[in-house]
């Protein structure tokens, strides 16, 4: 990271309630459409440790098979990565993704408006997170066009993309086809402002894959988790790389996927979408329980991050 990344000290044992209380958190907002697991991360403080952690687990791996140096080389990797963060977030999101993966569907479904205005507010307050997170420094007029061009376009194209859900399941996907898509909607754990549910929603694998994992189809789940890790191996060296030498359009650009990603979150929708986040936009009717939903998620992300805030001032 440069220098303009702050980073708390390692997690330690005495952490793991927490660190299981935030992959939770994470997970459960993967089952979201719409809601991105990258900006919870962002927002609870643990995104870009989670990032070198799994940058240095795969430079570990790719030591072990290529080399040079295989032993010291994948010891010294191994010893980057921040274990008492990674397991217990792993824990805390697989748990999400077991045992919420039914009710939250339900709850979404049952409640859509009130849902994606609970879903909105946090999502909206979050946007703070990565501009907290730009670095300082000069660059003059044309860095803040370049800057406001960046978000704009990124978030442009969100929203777009965003209107390309389909509305259509595929009853009996091939493995192959799994795996793929698990590697590509995986990247929303490291792509604030990209909703990996909605990914899977566009492609028609949301609800097999919800259904799959509610029904414990282990050979359903094996082959979506290879297809995960897989891609997250890919992607999160390059985003830690664009972290590391080109953080302030990077960011931006987060910035701008995040707003666009709010079209998906817009409580009152229409037509065959309308529950999952991709119908017709509609002016508000009967507001009041949404716009109270978006408060109290705007409340409690607000909450987070000076609580993050207050906790990253103690340990450094």
């Amino acid at each position: 990271m440069t220098a303009h990344t702050t980073l708390t000290r390692p997690a330690k044992p005495v952490h793991t309630p927490i660190n299981i209380v935030r992959g939770f958190l994470v997970g459960l907002a993967e089952l979201v459409p719409g809601v991105s697991g990258g900006t919870i991360a962002l927002v609870l403080g643990v995104y870009e440790r989670a990032l070198l952690s799994v940058t240095a687990l795969g430079r570990a791996v790719k030591v072990l098979v290529r080399g040079p140096s295989r032993a010291e080389g994948f010891r010294t990797n191994m010893r980057e990565v921040e274990w008492w963060l990674v397991v217990p977030a792993l824990a805390g999101m697989a748990a999400a993704v077991l045992f919420a993966a039914g009710p939250v569907s339900a709850l979404v479904e049952a409640h859509p408006e009130n849902a994606r205005g609970l879903f909105f507010g946090l999502v909206a307050v979050s946007l703070v997170v990565p501009i907290r997170m730009l670095p300082a420094g000069g660059g003059g007029a044309s860095r803040i066009v370049i800057g406001a061009l960046a978000v704009v376009v990124s978030a442009v194209v969100s929203f777009v993309l965003v209107g390309f859900a389909s509305n259509s399941d595929i009853e009996h996907p091939q493995w192959w086809f799994v795996l793929l898509a698990a590697a590509v909607a995986v990247c929303a754990l490291v792509v604030p402002g990209v909703s990996g549910s909605f990914f899977l929603l566009a492609v028609g694998l949301y609800h097999p894959t919800l259904e799959a994992v509610d029904g414990r189809d282990l050979g359903y789940i094996g082959v979506f988790a290879l297809g995960a890790v897989i891609g997250l191996l890919t992607v999160v060296r390059g985003i830690t790389y664009l972290l590391s030498t080109h953080r302030f359009g990077t960011l931006l650009v987060m910035l701008g996927l995040m707003l666009g990603s709010l079209r998906a979150l817009w409580p009152w929708q229409g037509g065959p979408g309308g529950a999952d986040g991709h119908g017709t936009l509609l002016a508000p009717t009967d507001p009041a329980g949404p716009i109270l939903w978006a408060v109290f998620g705007a409340v409690l992300v607000g909450a987070l991050i000076i609580a993050e805030s207050v906790a990253g001032r103690r340990a450094r």
